[in-house]
């Protein structure tokens, strides 16, 4: 008995060896084929892994500019614009001025012809001279009877009857007087006068159209227009923020495009002292002299104020900002090379860079490129190159 089973286990070791190369090469066979997948599948998932953090560029803030240019569009107005309207009523004789004239100051604009009012002077110096001797003869009769009451030759009430009457002469006088000066001076309005050196901008007139005056309550009529443009008012509406660098003696630069290259130098004269409450903007007066005549009244054109920052803050580049439901945020990278998300609060737009007034003390590594879905604590790889200060 214990001979047959050391025959089948001698048989069962034969069986065995005889397989076990057959088996091994089988073995090695499946060793050539799945390790190499195993390998390359490790690989892969390394490379995915390496895949998915990002690689990005970092850039360090940058201390903004200390001067604070605010530029503004501005509108420019003559320092004076004034319509001229005839202070008397009639027909135009001759004009001297048309558009675009130099006047000087006090210089002769127009004649008016006005017949009615000559005549109502002479009328009135009519008057005023039977007024003046009737006055004189109430005097004299009042002067003598005074004389003889002394002596009690005529009675006192008689006396002041003619005192009276020599004091009623005498106010009508004066009140036929007053009307010639009226006239007078509404005659001396036949000539319009320019009221100070500057350009006709419109002419209304030709000779013999009617000037009403708008004393009977018709329409007045603008016979000219006349600006000053020696010197002129620009204004610019200043946000709130940058009211603090416009205060009044603001050196200012005016450009116009009309002028390439070329800069007109002004101070702020005057502003409105108080904030428009719609657009939340300062009213702000620039005065610049205009001696040759290069900037036109009307012109749009540019205001640079120059101002100096109470507190200067850091910029980055405008591709580091990302726009999310809860506020401007910038991605920072730490040591560890993981992100951290920082709200920002923005300041002035200076291009290519914008402003940073809050969120970032100047040495934070900030990405320079970060995508829409960046959160923090990713990991991230810091380009090469990118990575200095």
């Amino acid at each position: 008995m214990t001979t047959h089973q050391d025959d089948k286990r001698s048989g069962a070791a034969k069986t065995w060896q005889r397989r076990l190369p057959a088996i091994a090469i089988v073995a090695a066979g499946l060793a050539i084929g799945i390790l190499p997948r195993i390998q390359a599948r490790s690989e892969v998932r390394q490379q995915t892994q390496a895949l998915a953090i990002p690689t990005v560029s970092v850039a360090y803030p940058q201390a903004s500019p200390v001067a604070d240019h605010i530029d503004l569009p501005a509108a420019v107005q003559p320092y004076q614009d004034v319509p001229i309207f005839a202070r008397t009523t009639g027909y135009v004789a001759h004009w001297y001025a048309d558009i675009g004239t130099q006047v000087k100051a006090g210089e002769l604009l127009a004649v008016i012809d006005t017949p009615e009012v000559d005549a109502q002077l002479e009328q009135a110096k009519a008057t005023a001279a039977s007024a003046l001797a009737d006055y004189e003869i109430a005097k004299i009769t009042a002067d003598r009877w005074q004389e003889l009451l002394k002596t009690n030759s005529v009675s006192r009430q008689t006396v002041q009857q003619d005192v009276a009457l020599m004091k009623a002469r005498a106010a009508t006088l004066a009140a036929v007087r007053a009307d010639v000066d009226r006239l007078s001076k509404l005659q001396s309005f036949e000539k319009v006068y320019a009221p100070f050196a500057g350009v006709v901008t419109a002419r209304n007139v030709d000779v013999g159209t009617l000037i009403d005056s708008g004393s009977s309550g018709g329409p007045k009529t603008e016979m000219f227009h006349l600006v000053e443009t020696d010197k002129l008012r620009v204004f610019a509406d200043v946000p709130q923020d940058d009211v603090r660098n416009a205060g009044i003696g603001t050196a200012a630069t005016l450009t116009l495009s009309q002028w390439p290259g070329r800069t007109f130098g002004g101070t702020v004269t005057r502003t409105a002292g108080a904030i428009d409450p719609v657009t939340r903007t300062l009213r702000t007066e620039v005065d610049v002299d205009n001696g040759d005549g290069a900037i036109l009244p009307g012109a749009y054109a540019y205001i640079h104020l120059n101002g100096v920052k109470a507190q200067p803050h850091v910029s980055v580049p405008v591709s580091a900002l990302l726009f999310r439901p809860d506020g401007v945020q910038v991605a920072t990278v730490n040591a560890a090379n993981r992100v951290s998300m920082q709200a920002v609060t923005l300041g002035r737009d200076y291009g290519t860079r914008v402003e940073v007034v809050s969120g970032l003390n100047g040495h934070e590594r900030v990405i320079a490129n970060p995508n829409d879905a960046i959160a923090s604590g990713d990991a991230v790889h810091i380009a090469k190159g990118s990575d200095h200060a």
